[in-house]
């Protein structure tokens, strides 16, 4: 990941990968990053996650509220620094979840 003075990144994550995405069609898209092995143990459920772009923040909000239900928060929604409103949950069954909402940027 590259510097960011608003945003430190320990050395132990500076070769790792953040965020990448492959379109595969208009309706696909496989993302990936390098999570595994830094503080959590690997267990069946937590080597994948699953993620859903909403229309609009308040279905991003819906999908988050009713998927965390009695399940772990691990990030509540919010604007992140690079864009998006994001969050993370564990379902009540151990699947992780990123829910997220990108506003089109404005056409110039």
């Amino acid at each position: 990941m590259p510097d960011d003075p608003n945003y430190p990144v320990g050395d132990e994550f500076k070769n790792q990968i953040m965020h990448i995405s492959l379109p595969i069609s208009n309706e696909c898209v496989l993302m990936g990053s390098d999570t595994v092995g830094h503080g959590e143990p690997l267990t069946v459920g937590n080597n994948f996650s699953i993620s859903i772009s909403t229309d609009s923040r308040e279905k991003a909000d819906t999908f988050f509220s009713q998927l965390s239900e009695k399940g772990k928060v691990t990030m509540p929604m919010a604007q992140t620094f690079w864009g998006d409103y994001f969050g993370m949950l564990t379902d009540r069954f151990g699947i992780n979840w990123m829910i997220g909402f990108a506003e089109e940027a404005p056409k110039k």
